[in-house]
Formats: structure tokens, sequence, C-alpha cells
């Protein structure tokens, strides 16, 4: 950064250089009127510099004037191989000479370097000859391009030098294990209502997630634990339930991940199986530019302030206060890889709605020649102790073949049952990609003779990038009399004296699908579980449809669902009616009268009557992490009106959520807090809720510092804090934002990049500089300091330029130390500066100061 001082012999000396210009400026222009065929370089006469001070000694300006114009060093660049991005990353730059003459940057490479971006080194032997960068001009019509302004480092390289390295594809030795580091994610909810009317009792609720871990080198020591308890009048119940506790860590060399403990089994080829055991199974995230595995969201709709509960394989995963209207959950924890999602909306009036969300994998296709396989051996694990505990084993394999083929199978084996699966995929291109299999078993269910039967299996699944598609599952499944799985086999073996046999499916029907319209169209959503059983003519129906669009800033919406004889319903043999609700929603921007807030307006038609709810909501504080909405509601039935307040706010040190309620028959008061703690070499870190993958950011010094691109997250006031979520396997960016540095502290690099394994705690360090900011006139024998010269930190972490008249603008500086300049390449055109700063009270202003340089 250049300082120029105000002072009139400055203003005169601006004049003349101002007439200077304008001279040159003519004389420019009337050679490009009048010559064609004559052009000459823009000349920048460092004289100028002289005027005021002739004594001055010269600084060779040309690396600006000619040259790249920045100086040689270390970069963060994007590199692209023949115009695809393959990597972002830290690259050294050198000087060079082009074949015209002109200095350039260029790219100072190691062979190793070299070969992580797939370019053939062993064909091109001298290509290290020169020293430590490599010599790109040894391969025939390789170039290396510096564009300065977009960061952008573009190579190219013939096709013949380059290798099969596959796109995206990170050198495992880049992987990092993180630190060792305690983390416990935590979720806890509350609601306390009192009743309005005789005839209701008051009652109450608690929750507790609990996701504690520890990490010791390459190992993950993971516990998921939940707590609730519920009281209505005098009648009071709890639950504690440990839902599962593994080790589990990566073997790279197998591209695989081995677990020890509780989990579950993959269910890619047969439905999955809670076990405590041991499983070995290959980890697809390792490979370059792999396919993700995907959460669901829960979209449903509530008449009041309902409390939604989620149980997954019988386990309560999340509950929580809605407000009334829509709402979405898209921040779910599964406990297994697959297994329906049982959702719950209970109303303030003690009215239940239940449906299904569909959760399973999509069709195996693997790439050719690519394995994928899962061994697990250990006893079943189920929510009810009661169940038989017998050992189990349990195999798959999935392997690519030519022509989009992909073939797979595997085996279940216990002393109670034996099955064995079948089955091939296809990728028809355009039209998506199905799979078909079929499983053979034989059961030995509890007091009844050994059952024998098959299930045929057909799924299809498909990205539509060009039909705006986002994603869609298909799948249905029919099982024959006899057939049962391995779940309905192990749990028909309880200790109570009656028994009767497990609920025999028939079929399985299941749909997701997230369809774009088009411009102005909007986009729609379908949900589909259907299911019918040999047992019993009821069969169970989960369907809901959605569709959104917006209109000159309005955004609206209109849903139907449908749910029929759910699980929760029939464990009571219960008559339940079919449960239609009908929802129309709409939101409003109020930015001409309200920044940030939006007036809305939904409509709910059930079996229950109307609703209508009016309400406000919007966004508050700088980073729009304080979300508040108010709501007054209407029911065509004896509840009368409602009325409602939320907040929520996400913060550096977690996410609380608050709100009052009221209506005919309750007034509820219901708060929620979610974050995580890292507990690590430093200390305590807290942060919002993390994710499996986390870094853990050190920048002493920067207390109140954000992270780029992370809502609500700054460092604390030890200049710690968490980016909760990062990518296992792949290269992370974490970055500060400078504009949010304090006054008296300075970074030499603002971005670091991660390469994390997965469950890892990576630290992201960055070189802080705190001290004070510096106004710093520098001379040499009675003058000041060249124009330009490069003035570089006693650390050697910081560099700055030399400005009229030997001013310096310095920032992080401590209070004594020294500084090394340098205008030139001899011993004679460099120096060291002693200081000492005077003493200042107030730390947000610029000390002046001076030095002299020997």
């Amino acid at each position: 950064m250049i300082i120029y001082t105000t002072t009139r012999r400055k203003s005169l000396a601006a004049i003349v250089y101002q007439a200077f210009a304008l001279l040159a400026f003519l004389c420019g222009l009337a050679a490009a009127c009048f010559s064609s065929s004559t052009r000459a370089d823009d000349y920048f006469n460092p004289a100028l510099l002289d005027i005021g001070n002739p004594e001055q000694q010269k600084t060779d300006l040309q690396l600006y004037e000619k040259g790249p114009g920045l100086p040689p060093g270390d970069y963060q660049v994007a590199i692209f191989i023949n115009n695809a991005k393959v990597n972002t990353q830290q690259v050294k730059f050198v000087l060079k000479k082009n074949a015209s003459g002109q200095e350039t940057l260029q790219p100072c490479f190691s062979g190793n370097a070299l070969k992580k971006l797939g370019i053939r080194t062993r064909r091109y032997p001298q290509l290290m000859t020169n020293g430590l960068c490599a010599d790109l001009s040894v391969i025939p019509d390789a170039s290396a391009t510096f564009r300065i302004s977009h960061q952008q480092l573009l190579l190219s390289i013939p096709q013949s030098a380059l290798g099969s390295v596959p796109r995206g594809y990170i050198d495992p030795k880049e992987y990092d294990e993180g630190i060792t580091a305690g983390l416990l994610n935590y979720s806890a909810t509350a609601s306390q209502s009192r009743a309005r009317t005789a005839s209701e009792e008051d009652n109450s609720s608690q929750y507790i997630n609990l996701r504690p871990g520890l990490n010791v080198g390459a190992w993950r020591v993971r516990n998921y634990s939940t707590w609730s308890r519920s009281k209505t009048g005098r009648s009071e119940q709890h639950d504690f339930s440990s839902i599962y506790t593994y080790a589990q860590r990566d073997i790279v060399g197998l591209k695989s991940d081995l677990t020890v403990g509780q989990s579950s089994s993959p269910a890619d080829v047969f439905d999955s199986v809670p076990y405590t055991g041991v499983e070995l199974r290959s980890d697809s995230d390792m490979l370059p530019d792999s396919e993700r595995g995907f959460a669901p969201v829960i979209r449903g709709t509530a008449h009041s302030n309902a409390e939604v509960v989620v149980r997954q394989n019988g386990y309560v995963i999340y509950q929580n206060t809605v407000a009334p209207g829509a709402f979405e959950i898209s921040d779910l924890y599964p406990t297994g890889s697959s297994g329906d999602l049982q959702v719950t909306v209970k109303e303030t009036d003690g009215s239940e709605r239940h449906f299904v969300v569909p959760y399973a994998s999509v069709p195996v296709l693997q790439r050719e020649k690519h394995l994928r396989y899962s061994v697990t051996a250990g006893r079943y694990r189920a929510y009810d102790h009661n169940v038989e505990h017998t050992p189990f084993a349990q195999g798959s394999a999935i392997y690519g073949l030519p022509y989009g083929m992909t073939a797979y199978g595997g085996t279940q084996q216990s002393s109670h049952y034996h099955a064995t699966a079948v089955g091939a995929g296809k990728n028809l291109g355009d039209l998506g990609a199905f799979s078909l299999d079929v499983t053979r078993a034989k059961a030995l269910l509890k007091k009844q003779k050994a059952s024998a039967g098959q299930s045929w299996r057909v799924r299809y699944s498909k990205n539509f990038t060009g039909s705006g598609t986002n994603f869609s599952l298909a799948g249905y499944r029919y099982n024959s009399k006899g057939f049962y799985t391995l779940e309905d086999t192990m749990e028909s073996y309880t200790r109570a004296d009656d028994w009767s046999a497990p609920q025999q499916r028939r079929a399985r029907t299941e749909a997701t699908i997230d369809q774009k319209l088009g411009d102005g169209l909007g986009s729609f959503t379908l949900s589909l579980v259907k299911e019918t059983y040999w047992s019993r003519n009821e069969d169970m129906t989960s369907l809901s449809i959605s569709y959104n669009n917006s209109w000159h800033g309005m955004s609206y919406s209109l849903s139907y669902s449908l749910n029929k004889n759910t699980q929760d319903s029939d464990e009571e043999d219960r008559s339940v009616d079919n449960d239609n609700l009908f929802a129309v929603s709409l939101s409003v921007p109020l930015d001409r009268l309200m920044p940030n807030t939006w007036a809305t307006w939904n409509m709910n038609n059930s079996k229950d009557g109307t609703t209508h709810n009016l309400g406000l909501n919007g966004t508050a504080l700088a980073d729009n992490n304080l979300n508040w909405s108010v709501q007054e509601g209407l029911t065509s039935n004896d509840t009368g009106s409602s009325t409602s307040v939320n907040a929520d706010y996400k913060g550096t040190y977690g996410e609380v959520n608050g709100g009052l309620s009221q209506d005919k028959h309750q007034r509820t008061v219901n708060v929620s807090l979610q974050g995580g703690i890292v507990a690590h070499a430093n200390g305590i870190t807290l942060s919002q809720p993390l994710g499996e993958t986390i870094a853990l950011v050190k920048a002493p010094g920067a207390g109140g510092t954000h992270i780029t691109n992370q809502t609500g997250v700054k460092t604390d006031f030890r200049g710690y804090t968490v980016v909760p979520f990062v990518t296992a396997y792949r290269h992370n960016t974490v970055a500060l934002d400078t504009e949010t540095l304090p006054d008296d502290a300075d970074v030499t690099h603002a971005a670091q990049i991660v390469t994390p394994t997965r469950g890892a705690v990576v630290r992201a360090t960055f070189s802080t500089r705190v001290g004070q900011r510096v106004l710093m006139t520098l001379t040499r024998g009675g003058r000041p300091l060249p124009f330009g010269a490069a003035v570089t930190t006693e650390d050697k972490d910081s560099e700055f330029i030399v400005g009229n008249d030997g001013q310096t603008y310095l920032s992080g500086m401590p209070e004594r130390g020294k500084l090394l300049v340098t205008w030139g390449d001899s011993d004679s055109e460099r120096c060291v500066a002693t200081y000492a700063l005077p003493d200042e009270t107030d730390n947000n202003s610029i000390i002046r100061a001076a030095a002299q340089c020997h």
C-alpha cells in the first residue's frame, strides 16, 4: 500500500507532474492521429519521482511497467489443464523470459507435483535438469499462462503427455487425518403447555439428542443417544436410548472403511440390517467424481404450533415444534443407510397425523472394472431388546461390466435364516438407469416350520438435467407369500409366550420426484409409499404432492397429502379413516416498507376443518442469522383463533429457537437449543451443529473475524472457531473475511486448503500478525528510501511497498523489531532498519514513526 502526504511542496510537484502528463498525452494523441504504421510502448519516466527530491535513489520498476505486474512468490491459483479445472492450490511462481524476451511469471512445479496433475513425467526425463523447477518447454507444445486478474494458471498440455489420472483425483498423501479431539453434537427441545379449558390437562415434553465422539489418529469413536420425557396431567413417561456406539477408521489402500461396534449394514443388495459386530465396506467417496449419498427432506403442514416427531427403525431421531402452516425438515441425522421415516404431527388439540417418507438407495450402477463390496459379521440389533440376537453374517458385491452393465449379488446367513440375491443393472443413457434383482430366502420362524419364498425388485433412477428433474427414485418390490426378510425372522423370536407371525409384505411401490417445469412455470415434488400385505385386505399408503412457483417476487405453493393405515396406527388395530390434507400458501415481500420481511397466508383443509393463518416473517442482523415470525390463525372448528410468535438465532456458539403460542385449548412455550463442542489441545471451542467432518480454524489474535460463506460463523475471543461442514477426501477452502479482521491484526494468507479424511477434525491455521498500524518514514543516510522499494518484516511473513518520501504503511507491527528493505539485486541496494514504536493510548489510530536503514 502506498501512502502519500499533502504538503505545499507536494502540491507544486503534483502540478508539474500533471503538466508533464498532459504533454505526454497530447504527444501520444498526435502520434496516433498522424501515424498508422508506428507504435510506441507506454513508458513511465522514473525521473518524475525525483521532483522535489532529486537525490533519491532509484528503484527498478520494470517489473510493474513491462513485466507481469506482480513480484515472484507463492500465490493461490485455480489450475486449468486444457481449459478443464483440476485443482485450486498454492503455487510458487518465478520470473522467466519468454521467446520475445519479456519477463513473465512461470510456475515452479516439482516432478511429483506434475505427476499429481496427471502429466507423464517418465516420458520426459529432462524436465528436472535445470534445478528444482520443472522445465515445461521440454514437453512439445506445452505452455503455462498466469492470468493474474483471475488468479488462474492455464496449462496447455498435449494429450500424449497426459496420463489416465481421473479428473478430480487427489493423491492420498494429501489426506489429513486431523487432530486428536473430543466432539459433542447436541440438540435439546422443551415445551410447556397450560390447559385453558376444564377438559384439557397441562402437558410438557423434553427431548435431548446427543452425539458425542472422540478422534484419535485415524480412529473415529461415535455414539448416538436420545432422552425424552413427556408428562400429561399426572401421567409421566421417560425413555433413554443408545442408538449406536462404534469405532470406525478408513483404510485408504483398500478405499474402504472398517467399523467395529453398533451400526447398520448397507442397503445396496439387501435391506439394511442393524448389527453389533464388525464390518468392512468400500467407500466410494475416496474415488474421484463419485456419487454422493443423500438424506431425505421431510415436508408437511401443521394446523397449529404442532410437535413433529420423526422415527427411523423404531428410534426417535428428531423432535421439535413447528409453526402453523407448511414446514420443511432438511437437517436430519439418519440412523442407518435405509429405513423409512415415520413422521408424526401432534396438534395442540391432541390430534395426530402420520405419514411415511421413503428412504432407500438408488440403483447400484458401477463403473467398468470397479468393485464395491461389504462384509458384515455380528449379532442382530434392534430397538426391542426382547428380539433374538442370533449371530449372522452378510456379504455383498457389486461389479461394473462393459456396455454400462453392472452385476451384483450377496448372501445372508444365520442359524434361523438363509438368503441369496443376484441382480443386474443397466445404464440407459438419457433414459436413466434401472436395476432388477431377485432374492431367494429360507426362514425358520419361531414355533413354525421353515418358510421359503422369493422377492423380486425393480428400481429406477435418473437425474434429468435437461428437463430439470433434480432427483427421481422409483421402485417396485413383490414378495411371494413364503418370503420373510432377516429382520422379520429375528423379530419373531421374542421372549413372550404368545406369538403371531409378522406381517408379510406382498408388494411395495415407492417414488420420489423433484421436477422443475421450466422458466416461470415453477416446480413440483412427489413422494409416494404404498404397501400391500398377504395377511389382510388393508394396505398402507402415504402420498404427498406439492407445487411451488413465484411471480413478481411473490411465491406460492399448493400441496395435497393422503395418509392411510400407517404403522403407528396399526399397532393397536384401530380403524383409521383416510387422512386427506389440502394446503395453499402465499408469501409476499415487503421490501419497500420493511426490508427482509414477508407477509404470509396459508390455508389448510382436512377432515378436522379449515385453518387460515396470516402472518409476518423476516430476517434481521448483519448476516441475516436471526429469523422471526408472527402469526394469527383462525379455524372453522371449535378451536377458534390462535396466535404464535417464534424466533430463531444462528450464532457462532450454536443455534437457539423459541416461541410462544396460544389457542382455545392451551397456551404453550417452547424452546430449543442445538450446537457443537470441540475439545482440542488448545482448549474448548463452541460451534454450530457439527457435520460428519469439520475444520477447526486457528487464528490467534483475530477474534470476531467472519468465515467466508458461513452464516453466523466467526472466531471467538481467542481466534478459534469451527467450520461445521467440510467434504471428506476433497480439497476444501477455508477463508477469513479480511474486512472483519480486528484493527490491530493482519494475516499473511487469508485462505487455507484442507483435505480431510472421513470424520476428521482438520486444523486450518492462519498466521496472524497482531500489532500496531504504522505510517513509518524510512531513510538511509538522511535520504528517503527509493519509491517502490520492498519492505519485508523480520519473520518474512509480510511485505510492504515504500511510497513517496520513504513513507511506508505497515500493519500488525510489534512495538520493536527490524525491517529488511530491498530495491535492487546488489548488496548496496538493501538495508536493515531497526525501529521502536512510540507509546499510543488510542489503539485505533495510525502511529507515525521513523527509522534509519543501515
